[in-house]
């Protein structure tokens, strides 16, 4: 053929469609200037050596609270400045002040008390500590909830988008059910998840008087309710598993009712992320229509690492040129670094059943969801992240 600058039209269609169908799409997709990123991240980083000793420190009482402050401060700095490095257009604190992920915002709640349970969460061959979160009363988000104040040091330590992430407020029902939530305060359950959204809504317009304008909400439900073995054990905790879906689906969009036009607000949906391992398996295909199609997110987070999530199919259901899906298709759970042609073959598959503009590229889930963190080291973490990045300047440029 003659050169390719010199071609005909035809000449350079025919030449780009002998190319794999991915190589195609590239000249479709465009790169993105406001989040999701197509290099993006969910949120938690493994906890640095000096930090996981401050806090035995602390609980040996050998520290203050403040001396324990600073070297957060120090540390989340320090991530703060590697993940510009690496060249990510976000940043997060990593969750470094967090023990857990949804209990340290659940905790602080007006109307939530902490509470210690005679077992932990169940994982693949492990179970979680054996704490958790009670409603004991009115629910609210007071105006001095520390996680405030969190956000506004990552946004002032970070000149690209300060990203943060909260547990979703179906998570403080979904485990638990009626038996986490007082009589006494609620003993109508229309009530309680009146306040639970009216919580919520005033999360999010506290968040963005702070300066947040990319909020995550991190949720297990979905994923649960997508799990045979989840769905049996909600039965026998009395839900209506049925109904559950669209009661939650009804309460989200409650909360994202109020969101300001210039702030976006995605989901992270996972199966669960506890020192590596996890707690359900099972396809998006029972929940995608709603979660994607009928709650009103601009984004979601979806775990893609293993066969645990099923195939691509649920993503026939994704709003064509309205909302964003970010594929978690780089595991957290092991440090071995996936070949990047073995992403972008299933980037490719994606792509065939949703379109490659409206799809980005991040790790499966947090690193260390709970401060315990998974089982790899933070080099083969950071090395990760940088993959990812490198990967969607070679496709999205």
């Amino acid at each position: 053929m003659r050169d390719f600058a010199h071609a005909s039209n035809a000449e350079r269609v025919a030449a780009l469609l002998r190319q794999s169908h991915l190589n195609v799409l590239y000249y479709t997709a465009m790169p993105r200037t406001i989040p999701p990123f197509r290099a993006d991240m969910v949120g938690s980083l493994l906890r640095p050596a000096p930090l996981r000793h401050a806090r035995e420190r602390r609980a040996n009482g050998e520290i203050t609270t403040e001396e324990l402050r600073v070297i957060e401060d120090r540390e989340i700095a320090t991530i703060i400045a590697r993940q510009a490095e690496i060249g990510l257009a976000l940043a997060t604190d990593g969750e470094l002040r967090r023990s857990r992920w949804q209990y340290d915002f659940f905790w602080h709640l007006t109307g939530v008390e902490r509470v210690v349970r005679d077992q932990g969460s169940s994982f693949r061959g492990v179970q979680s500590r054996p704490e958790g979160a009670f409603v004991s009363g009115k629910l609210d988000f007071p105006a001095d909830h520390p996680m405030l104040g969190h956000f506004k040091f990552l946004a002032a330590h970070t000149e690209a988008t300060p990203k943060m992430t909260l547990p979703s407020p179906l998570v403080l029902h979904f485990r638990r059910g009626r038996a986490g939530i007082s009589r006494d305060a609620y003993p109508d359950i229309d009530g309680y998840f009146d306040d639970l959204a009216r919580c919520y809504r005033k999360a999010v317009r506290a968040f963005y008087a702070a300066g947040c304008r990319y909020l995550q909400l991190d949720d297990t439900v979905w994923a649960h309710l997508g799990s045979q073995r989840e769905i049996v054990l909600a039965r026998e905790r009395g839900e209506d598993v049925g109904a559950l879906p669209g009661r939650y689906a009804q309460l989200l969009n409650r909360v994202l009712a109020d969101k300001p036009a210039d702030m976006v607000i995605t989901t992270h949906s996972c199966h669960g992320n506890f020192r590596s391992s996890w707690q359900s398996e099972g396809s998006y295909e029972a929940i995608a229509e709603l979660l994607l199609g009928g709650v009103d997110y601009d984004g979601y987070f979806l775990e893609y690492d293993s066969a645990r999530a099923g195939g691509f199919e649920p993503l026939r259901f994704l709003p064509r040129g309205k909302k964003m899906v970010v594929l978690g298709l780089v595991t957290t759970k092991t440090g071995m670094l996936e070949r990047k042609d073995d992403i972008k073959r299933r980037l490719d598959a994606a792509a065939k059943v949703a379109p490659l503009d409206q799809l980005c590229l991040s790790p499966q889930c947090g690193f260390a969801s709970t401060e315990e963190g998974n089982t790899l080291t933070e080099d083969e973490q950071w090395a990760k992240l940088r993959m990812i990045v490198e990967l969607t300047d070679e496709i999205w440029g």
